[in-house]
């Protein structure tokens, strides 16, 4: 049975899982690419996940990493992987390791510290890039891209025969291709993430717009959130077809959320709005 009443969202061919309501609890999980960003509490859905993709070390964020570790073994899987912060290695492992005492079972781990310009290879063909972000120290979001193969343009009129003779002859006929899938940016203050192409292109964007009232305005810059103008000033600059919402504050109604994000934002972009806590009702 399912631990957790999740959001499921739909865009094209995949799918978007998760909960994430301010200071309470973030975990979004995309199933088809095997990647969870952040780990919340671990809802049993994120469990046969492979690739968690740790932000921060924020308890709302990263307070299930031991029980992912633990049912994960109890149900026979290998320990998956878990990015995180190069910071937060150190903490992480007396965490596991005080837990497998609490539990009296090891729980096997495999932790990659990562820090802004890192690659790691979720599967032949999709890897994770890791950039910085505003939030706490050594706090980072995540890029997973497809890597393609595209042939050159002088070569597309070729046979299969003709394609096969010049690789004999180590002729390079294809040239690399990045197409990038989805951007989860985590916590985070207002960034110019347009500089980076493969977030600006990312066809799919997941970030936190935390805060929409005038009186907030402080709260988002002590906790280093985003509000609703930073928000807008943000999306305007990018190219991303999706925009799903994460980190909503639950002191703003979710109707007065959209009425607020649809008189901020161009009628481009606020189509392109999916608000992943748009049923909860607070």
């Amino acid at each position: 049975m399912a631990s957790h009443n999740l959001a499921h969202i739909k865009i094209d061919e995949l799918e978007v899982i998760g909960y994430s309501v301010a200071g309470e609890e973030t975990v979004v999980a995309m199933p088809q690419l095997d990647v969870c960003f952040d780990i919340g509490k671990a809802p049993d859905q994120v469990i046969p996940i492979n690739n968690i993709l740790l932000t921060h070390g924020h308890m709302d964020h990263a307070a299930g990493i031991a029980y992912y570790l633990s049912h994960r073994n109890f149900c026979g899987l290998s320990p998956g992987t878990i990015l995180a912060p190069e910071n937060l290695l150190g903490p992480m492992k007396e965490v596991i390791s005080a837990w497998s005492r609490l539990d009296g079972n090891k729980l096997p781990a495999k932790l990659v510290g990562v820090k802004a310009g890192d690659e790691y290879q979720i599967k032949p063909n999709l890897l994770a890039r890791v950039f910085p972000t505003k939030h706490c120290r050594g706090s980072v979001g995540y890029s997973v891209i497809e890597r393609r193969k595209k042939l050159k343009p002088e070569y597309t009129q070729l046979t299969g025969p003709q394609i096969v003779e010049l690789k004999k002859q180590g002729v390079e006929i294809d040239y690399p291709l990045e197409l990038p899938i989805v951007t989860y940016l985590g916590d985070t203050q207002y960034v110019d993430f347009s500089q980076l192409k493969y977030i600006a292109q990312s066809r799919i964007l997941i970030a936190e717009c935390t805060f929409y009232e005038t009186e907030h305005t402080a709260r988002a810059q002590a906790g280093k959130h985003m509000f609703v103008d930073e928000f807008n000033k943000l999306v305007e600059k990018l190219q991303n077809e999706h925009i799903v919402i994460t980190h909503t504050t639950q002191r703003t109604p979710m109707r007065e959320i959209r009425r607020i994000l649809k008189e901020v934002l161009s009628p481009e972009t606020y189509d392109k709005i999916i608000l992943l806590m748009a049923n909860r009702r607070w």
